[in-house]
């Protein structure tokens, strides 16, 4: 799923935000509207949030907003709730992949007839594919963070590389040659589903696809066996666990000892990296995970957010107006500056070209994907089947026979309550 975890470990920011109650009611008719936003926690600034607010009721004297900060614990059946109550706030912030069980509700607005006016041939596909639902586009994408390779400069200059690979043949046979003594070529954990889901999207597969109305799962396919091949050749390339995932243990430690060349995380893991060891201080560099070709970066899953508009609110016309300012050129831009996330449009990746790790990660941006488009892909990601997968197929278990143990969960779960 998104980005709680994702995002917060490694955006966070320490400021006080504010309180969060229940909706403000609206002004009379003599007076401004007052729009009720959700937003998450250590999405923004303050000092963003202040600047927005003030530029947007300046240039739209009769809409007051009055922006409430959530946490993600718990947010999930917060929304679902307000969706289906009479009082529902104007704008929610919602994470890209959970867009789909928000719209089953019914009780999101539906904002097809918008995307050309908001540029949406230019979004970036991980936050528009997410929040378009049967065809409908239900979530206007707002930011988004995906994973790079962050690599030991120091280790590299010794191996005698001087350029980051740009294919997955080139990253295997790169990573092969750091890998010697004492260093290890990479540190990739056994269940990183999140890297695996990008092998899988590069082979032109799927975690999972419908056939028909019912889903069945993805990793039994020509696609699932060439992505957990290239993951066992290149997990093989370090020492890392086989039956976990990057928290155990936390896999920015054991890159802060030095003695790793390569992690696949969000640039942002670079400060927990250099705060555990300040010795690599300026030592890290930063490349989009390498595609199968030149041309084309590897697949990327994307965590980010989408804002959606619920069909409750009152002032739908208004709170439109809010997201199409939040979600153009100006705002975005602002945005990326400030937090160093990815812009909802490929076309403003420039706004990050002078963070070498932000860069990096709106290079691969560009192919970057979600989850499968299924209100119930939260209880797939509940018993992960495919860590286990992962785990099974790395000791030494037969992938087919693993794969359609997984596939099968994977379905079960997708297609409960048809």
């Amino acid at each position: 799923m998104k980005s709680p975890r994702l995002l917060a470990t490694v955006f966070a920011l320490a400021f006080a935000t504010a309180a969060c109650g229940s909706s403000t009611p609206t002004s009379t008719a003599d007076g401004p509207v007052t729009l009720d936003i959700w937003l998450m926690k250590d999405s923004v600034t303050p000092d963003f949030l202040q600047r927005f607010q003030s530029d947007f009721e300046a240039e739209h004297s009769d809409v007051k907003l009055n922006i409430q900060i959530q946490e993600w614990g718990g947010i999930g059946q917060k929304v679902v709730s307000a969706l289906a109550s009479n009082d529902a706030p104007d704008v929610i912030e919602v994470g890209n992949t959970q867009v789909a069980q928000y719209a089953a509700s019914g009780g999101v607005v539906d904002f097809s007839s918008k995307v050309g006016e908001l540029n949406g041939k230019d979004w970036i596909p991980g936050l528009s594919e997410p929040g378009a639902v049967d065809g409908k586009q239900f979530g206007i994408p707002y930011y988004a963070a995906n994973r790079v390779v962050i690599y030991n400069k120091d280790l590299f200059s010794a191996a005698g590389i001087t350029t980051p690979p740009k294919t997955r043949a080139e990253w295997l046979d790169v990573t092969a040659k750091l890998d010697q003594g004492a260093t290890q070529g990479i540190y990739l954990p056994g269940q990183n589903w999140y890297v695996l889901s990008g092998f899988l999207w590069d082979e032109g597969g799927d975690l999972a696809t419908k056939d028909g109305s019912a889903w069945k799962g993805g990793l039994g396919t020509p696609a699932g066996t060439a992505a957990v091949e290239f993951y066992r050749s290149l997990q093989a390339l370090g020492q890392g666990p086989k039956d976990s995932d990057e928290a155990k243990p936390q896999q920015t430690d054991v890159f802060s000892r030095g003695d790793v060349a390569q992690l696949i995380a969000v640039p942002g893991a670079a400060g927990l990296i250099t705060k555990a060891n300040p010795a690599l201080e300026g030592k890290l560099g930063f490349f989009p995970i390498p595609g199968k070709t030149a041309a084309k970066p590897g697949a990327v899953f994307t965590g980010g957010s989408d804002l959606i508009v619920p069909q409750a609110s009152d002032h739908q016309d208004q709170a439109y107006q809010m997201i199409k300012s939040l979600a153009g050129e100006k705002w975005q831009t602002e945005l990326a500056k400030a937090m160093n996330y990815v812009p909802n449009r490929t076309s403003l990746a420039s706004a990050l070209a002078e963070n070498p790790g932000a860069a990096a990660m709106a290079a691969g941006a560009v192919n970057g994907h979600g989850t499968p488009q299924s209100p119930n892909w939260a209880a797939v990601e509940a018993k992960n089947p495919v860590k286990d997968f992962l785990t099974a197929v790395l000791t030494g278990g037969d992938a087919a026979v693993e794969a359609k143990k997984a596939d099968d969960v994977i379905a079960t779960a997708l297609n409960s309550g048809k």
